[in-house]
């Protein structure tokens, strides 16, 4: 993912379907200079981390 999509999905109030190796985060802040995100496992915000968004996945709605 890059760093503008999800800046965009931080700012959304719907929440998208991203994961981190496999398990749902919610994306809390990007830094669009550094293409840093700060991200905690769906459930867990006591968990949260900087990753590179570069490693995170958008996965397609399966809604119409």
């Amino acid at each position: 993912m890059n760093a503008q999509r999800a800046a965009e999905i931080a700012a959304s109030p719907v929440l998208a379907d991203v994961t981190l190796d496999g398990v749902p985060v919610y994306i809390q802040h990007v830094d669009e200079a550094s293409g840093e995100a700060r991200v905690y496992p769906l459930g867990e915000p006591e968990h949260e981390k900087s990753v590179p968004v570069r490693l995170l996945v958008e996965h397609p709605s399966l809604k119409p």
